[in-house]
């Protein structure tokens, strides 16, 4: 089935203003709220294990990023993605250096047993979700994206949901389907935190496009990477960059993103 045109989508979010729940590290806690609030949706920053799941309850959609986590962090977000589970409000699991440690591994196991909508991640974290031997660096890549598209796809026909892979260009299937989102900037991996900011913006479109999954995640992607050209065309340096970033989403327009995405139709061998 086509996808509408991604301008729809955000056009669905501007109307919407999903109120997303999320469950990031300390990094990325400020920046992932202006994201949220430039593109258009409404965000809460909540852990703490009493309230998680009452308030994910009420959120329309849930970003859930391990990049800071402790034991008491952990048993929040496996709390909150089990409720949005049984409340069928969608999820995004951002598997920050999964490679990296037995823990997080431990962790993302667990996290994908309560089903999520979307995974947003490089390429070695996709790998390494995927049971490959592919730890990563930190929570850089050392895989290329293409070098992960037959993990991307497996994993998402193994878990039934949208797999994006975000690196030079982004990938996103979900197992039968296949696009590609060229577009962003060089400073955009300079700038940290963006690829957390990005997975709530998935969690975002999804919230407001509960329907169209699929969609909804390659009009984040493309959002994303609109906007980032845009920043590095009177960007020049990381700081000013980010800046220019949250302006670009702001003024982005549906018109803009249905006209400006640079969409790929794939077909994967």
């Amino acid at each position: 089935m086509p996808l509408s045109p991604l301008g729809d989508y955000l056009q669905t979010l501007r109307v919407e203003t999903p109120l997303v729940h999320c469950i990031t590290n300390y990094v990325a806690m400020n920046s992932t709220a202006n994201v949220l609030l430039a593109t258009g949706a409404s965000p809460a920053m909540l852990h703490a294990p009493e309230e998680v799941a009452e308030f994910t309850a009420i959120a329309a959609g849930l970003s859930v990023n391990i990049g800071t986590i402790s034991s008491h962090w952990a048993n929040a977000m496996l709390m909150a993605t089990k409720t949005a589970e049984e409340h069928g409000i969608p999820w995004v699991l951002d598997p920050v250096a999964v490679g990296a440690t037995r823990y997080r591994q431990t962790l993302c196991t667990q996290l994908l047993a309560t089903k999520p909508s979307v995974i947003r991640g490089n390429a070695s974290e996709i790998l390494t979700l995927n049971g490959l031997a592919n730890p990563g660096r930190g929570v850089d890549s050392t895989a290329a994206t293409d070098q992960a598209i037959e993990a991307a796809i497996a994993l998402a026909q193994q878990h039934g949901c949208i797999v994006a892979m975000t690196g030079e260009s982004d990938w996103v299937t979900d197992g039968q389907q296949h696009y590609r989102i060229h577009g962003g900037h060089p400073l955009m991996p300079r700038v940290t935190t963006l690829g957390c900011g990005l997975s709530a913006l998935v969690a975002a479109f999804a919230a407001a496009n509960p329907e169209a999954p699929l969609g909804a995640t390659a009009a984040a992607l493309a959002c994303f990477a609109v906007a980032g050209e845009r920043a590095g065309e009177i960007a020049p340096g990381p700081g000013s960059f980010q800046v220019a970033l949250l302006d670009a989403l702001y003024q982005l327009t549906p018109a803009d993103l249905t006209t400006y995405a640079q969409l790929e139709t794939l077909h994967a061998d």
